[in-house]
């Protein structure tokens, strides 16, 4: 668990530092500081807009009585998406915009879904409580 943290709060940062800066010296400062600014903004509307019809759609099961599952989980990409794209760098937009964008994020979501059928399946299985 540490080294997977270690990985996403220290190594993840020096290499989206590394692509901005090698972008920076191919198209310009301005250009990559534009990007990350039109990519910050146009991601903010898009997990708004999606956002929405994930509220929309629960709103509409949970008025026919079906349990929400599905919107639950996209409900927790959305908001995973909006924090990747708010987050400066090229590998955090990418990922954001995989998880903010309906056909990329069910496919993700179908994959999870695979890998933890299989996981449980073979018991494999660790869940963790935060500090108890």
């Amino acid at each position: 668990m540490f080294f997977k943290l270690f990985l996403i709060f220290i190594i993840l940062p020096i290499i989206e530092l590394a692509l901005l800066i090698k972008i920076g010296t191919v198209i310009g400062v301005f250009n990559t500081i534009s990007i990350i600014i039109i990519t910050a903004l146009a991601g903010s509307y898009m997990v708004k807009m999606e956002g929405l019809g994930v509220i929309r759609r629960f709103q509409e099961n949970l008025s026919r009585g079906i349990f929400p599952s599905e919107e639950l989980i996209d409900g927790a990409f959305v908001i995973i998406a909006g924090a990747f794209l708010i987050t400066p760098g090229i590998l955090t937009d990418i990922t954001g915009f995989l998880f903010v964008f309906p056909p990329s994020r069910n496919l993700i979501k179908e994959r999870i879904k695979i890998y933890l059928k299989r996981k449980i399946d073979s018991g494999n299985v660790n869940i963790f409580f935060g500090g108890f």
